[in-house]
C-alpha cells in the first residue's frame, strides 16, 4: 500500500463509531494511530514497533491544553503528524426559541470550536513536514438545514465554510483538507443526542419537535453503519488530489443535488413535510 501522506494518523473521538471504525481501517492498513477518547490516560509506554496499532490517548477538544498536551505526546514519540481525521461531535435538539446560549455554546465548542482548536495545533506541524491530509466530519445537515436541530446545522455549516477556506489556504504547504458528509447512520451518536431543556417543557414545539427527532432516529437506526463512512475515507486517504467533500450514501447524494438545482421554497416543503 503507498502511504500518500505518511503513516502517523490522529483520530479525533476513535473511542466508537465513524472514528473507530476508520481508526481500524488505517490500522489493518498499517498506520501508526492515535485515537482519542476524554476517558482514556497516556499510557506508561509504547511498544517499539507501533505500525499496525491503535494507541489511545486522552483528548478533551473543548480544552486547549488537552489538544496541546495529546499533540506534543504524538510528535514526541513520532516527530510527526500526517493525518487528522476529526470525527468529535454530537446532536442537539429543540426549537431556535428553547435553546439557551450556554447550551449553544457548549454545541459549538464541541463540534466547531474544538475541530478548529485541534487543526491550529497540528498546523504548524504539516506545515513543517510540507505534507499532510485533514479531513473533517461533517454532516448533511451541513448542507440542509434540520428542523428542530439548529445548532447542530448550525455547527456544521460553520465546519463547511472553515473546511473550505482551510483548504485555499494550506494548499500551498502541501496539506490536503475534505470533508465527509454522512447522513443517517447506525452508530452511537443516536443515543448521545442530547436536547434543549426547555424543549422538554415548552408546549409551543413540543409535538412538533418529538415527530422530527423520532423520525431522525427511526432512519439513524435504519442506516447503515459506520462502514459507509469508511469507505468515503478511504477514497480520500488513496487520493493525491482528494475532493473538497464527499456526501456519502446515493440517497443523500441526490438530496445533494435536488438541493442545488430546486427552488429553496420547494426544499423547505418537502423537508416540512419529513420531519
Amino acid at each position: 500500500m503507498e502511504y500518500i501522506y505518511g503513516k502517523v494518523a490522529l483520530v479525533v473521538g476513535a473511542s466508537s463509531g465513524m472514528g473507530k471504525a476508520c481508526a481500524e481501517y488505517l490500522k489493518k492498513h498499517g498506520y501508526i494511530v492515535y485515537g482519542t477518547s476524554r476517558k482514556a490516560i497516556f499510557p506508561d509506554s509504547l511498544t517499539k514497533n507501533r505500525e499496525g496499532t491503535i494507541q489511545m490517548i486522552p483528548l478533551d477538544v473543548t480544552q486547549e491544553k488537552s489538544i496541546k498536551e495529546a499533540i506534543d505526546y504524538i510528535v514526541k514519540n513520532e516527530g510527526q503528524i500526517n493525518i487528522l481525521l476529526n470525527c468529535a461531535g454530537y446532536a442537539l435538539g429543540g426549537a431556535v426559541e428553547d435553546i439557551s446560549n450556554d447550551e449553544a455554546h457548549e454545541i459549538f465548542d464541541t463540534n466547531f470550536f474544538g475541530m478548529m482548536s485541534v487543526i491550529r495545533h497540528v498546523l504548524p506541524i504539516m506545515r513543517k513536514q510540507n505534507k499532510g491530509l485533514i479531513v473533517n466530519i461533517s454532516s448533511v445537515a451541513g448542507f440542509i438545514a434540520l428542523p428542530f436541530q439548529s445548532m447542530y446545522s448550525a455547527t456544521k455549516y460553520a465546519v463547511e465554510a472553515m473546511t473550505e477556506c482551510l483548504r485555499m489556504e494550506v494548499k500551498p504547504f502541501g496539506i490536503k483538507v475534505s470533508i465527509i458528509e454522512p447522513g443517517d447512520i447506525k452508530t452511537n451518536f443516536t443515543s448521545s443526542r442530547k436536547t434543549a431543556k426547555a424543549a422538554l417543557i415548552n408546549p409551543a414545539y413540543k409535538e412538533r419537535h418529538k415527530k422530527a427527532v423520532e423520525t431522525m432516529i427511526k432512519d439513524e437506526l435504519n442506516g447503515p453503519g459506520p462502514q459507509i463512512v469508511v469507505k468515503a475515507f478511504a477514497k480520500i486517504l488513496n487520493s493525491k488530489n482528494p475532493p473538497v467533500r464527499i456526501v456519502v450514501g446515493f440517497k443523500y447524494k441526490c438530496v445533494a443535488l435536488l438541493k442545488r438545482i430546486l427552488p429553496s421554497r420547494v426544499v423547505e416543503h418537502v423537508l416540512e413535510k419529513i420531519y
